[in-house]
């Protein structure tokens, strides 16, 4: 790819490396320097037209590499330039690749949930007038070396089928290991991650979820008589011969057990003669003088028709 202004100049090394400030790499001595936003200008050109030839390569319909998603994100991009080809004395684009580190949540063999943050492939373009020249090796081969990774322990962010056939001759990455998302990983990729995968909780069953917690699940089971009269148990009614469905998501709650049958009532006047008065209905009677014992033998001595007078 050509552009207007010199390429061999804004990029002084084969492969440069540019994160989310774009800045432009340190000149060669002895060349002039424009002003510093003019670069930073061409550097965001050049990445615009990069992820547009992706994106048509890929028969995308956005490019999902531009500028400002890099400013956006934190990835890297490395470029691939090419110096012996140099129209007008400019230089060209040969291609390039975008990676970064992503938060995913991938399957393994066992189909068991892993959280990891491995280094993706995010987007990987060459120009198609330079394909099959061994650039796409060497541009893949030197971000290998400068993130320090190994083919497998990569996950591809949507790959095209000739990028899978790249990775395939040259890294003999063919077997797939299957997820739900947009991403691509190869066996192997769980041997050797660093840092160590962080497994998720295996998902409980439905019908053992309980709505309460251990000692809610103690309490209930103790059923509590409420006070006489409300403990003289109703007439049962017969029960529907199809109860309404309860709510799957809580699971069965727990029923209380049956109540004891209610005492008669002879007892149970029986048992409140023998009960000590409380402390409390001691203390209204003392403060009450028409309440006193005293009082009521004076008033029961009275003859009837005194007492009628009150």
């Amino acid at each position: 790819m050509e552009f207007p202004f010199d390429v061999d100049a804004l990029f002084p090394e084969r492969i440069t490396v540019l994160d989310q400030h774009l800045r432009p790499p340190a000149r060669r001595p002895g060349t002039t320097t424009p002003a510093r936003v003019d670069l930073q200008q061409q550097i965001m050109t050049i990445i615009d037209e990069l992820g547009k030839a992706s994106a048509k390569a890929q028969n995308l319909s956005a490019p999902i590499t531009s500028a400002s998603r890099m400013q956006s994100n934190r990835h890297v991009v490395y470029i691939l330039k090419d110096s012996s080809a140099r129209p007008a004395g400019k230089g060209a684009i040969i291609g390039f690749i975008k990676v970064g580190y992503k938060k995913l949540f991938v399957l393994d063999d066992r189909e068991a949930h892993n959280e990891l943050e491995p280094l993706c492939i995010l987007d990987f373009y060459i120009h198609e007038s330079v394909q099959r020249h061994g650039h796409g090796r060497e541009l893949f081969q030197y971000m290998l070396q400068k993130e320090r990774v190994e083919p497998h322990q990569l996950a591809i962010d949507r790959p095209s089928q000739k990028l899978l056939k790249f990775l395939n001759k040259h890294y003999n990455l063919e077997t797939t290991v299957p997820q739900v998302n947009n991403f691509v990983i190869f066996e192997g990729f769980f041997a050797h991650q660093h840092p160590p995968a962080r497994k998720l909780p295996p998902k409980r069953a439905e019908g053992d979820i309980k709505p309460y917690s251990s000692s809610d699940r103690e309490f209930l089971k103790v059923a509590v008589e409420p006070p006489w009269p409300l403990n003289r148990a109703p007439r049962r009614a017969t029960p529907p011969a199809h109860p309404p469905p309860r709510s799957s998501s809580l699971g069965n709650s727990p029923e209380r057990g049956p109540l004891r049958p209610f005492v008669p009532e002879q007892e149970l006047l029986r048992s409140l003669r023998l009960c000590p008065p409380h402390p409390t209905a001691r203390l209204l009677l003392a403060a009450d003088p028409g309440g006193s014992p005293a009082q009521r033998r004076r008033t029961s001595s009275l003859p009837r028709s005194e007492e009628s007078r009150y």
